[in-house]
């Protein structure tokens, strides 16, 4: 039997990720329009289908069931998550630069502004804690059942 998903969401790329895969896929055609204009067309095509495709098969996605918290290709027990906190604006700059912890887990993406930090409480896993980033971490803190608020400074 599957698990009942709480929360679910891609954390898809940017337009502007998108708007350079087309650029960079279509680049590709440059060897072969001097040979013949068909090669170049068809490479263009395939460059851009190629670089859409990897931009596809990349992009995690952060789910939350009613066992356990995925974020990326980690996955861990929600009873081995301790306290929850959502962090916009300033707050996310503090968790993405100094206030940055190296033995943590991080699935972020630099065009999504919000994070989320989750305690890691198992003794066990040296990770103190995870670093992921959502469009949505009100949303992401409901599923995990925290009542806290997204921090959007630093002074909270």
């Amino acid at each position: 039997m599957a698990e009942k998903v709480i929360y679910s969401e891609k954390l898809w790329p940017s337009w502007w990720l998108w708007t350079a895969a087309v650029l960079i896929g279509a680049s590709f055609s440059t060897i072969f329009f001097p040979i013949d204009i068909f090669w170049g067309v068809l490479s263009m095509f395939a460059g851009i289908s190629l670089c859409a495709f990897a931009l596809v098969v990349t992009t995690p996605r952060v789910e939350v069931t009613e066992t356990h918290l995925r974020a990326g290709r980690a996955q861990i027990e929600r009873g081995d998550v301790g306290r929850v906190v959502g962090h916009t604006e300033d707050a996310a700059r503090e968790q993405l630069g100094p206030g940055f912890d190296a033995r943590s887990y991080q699935c972020v993406r630099g065009w999504i502004g919000p994070v989320i930090t989750a305690e890691i409480t198992d003794p066990s896993d040296p990770t103190p804690y995870w670093l992921f980033s959502t469009r949505n971490p009100q949303d992401v803190l409901s599923a995990l059942g925290s009542a806290e608020q997204p921090r959007s400074s630093t002074a909270s």
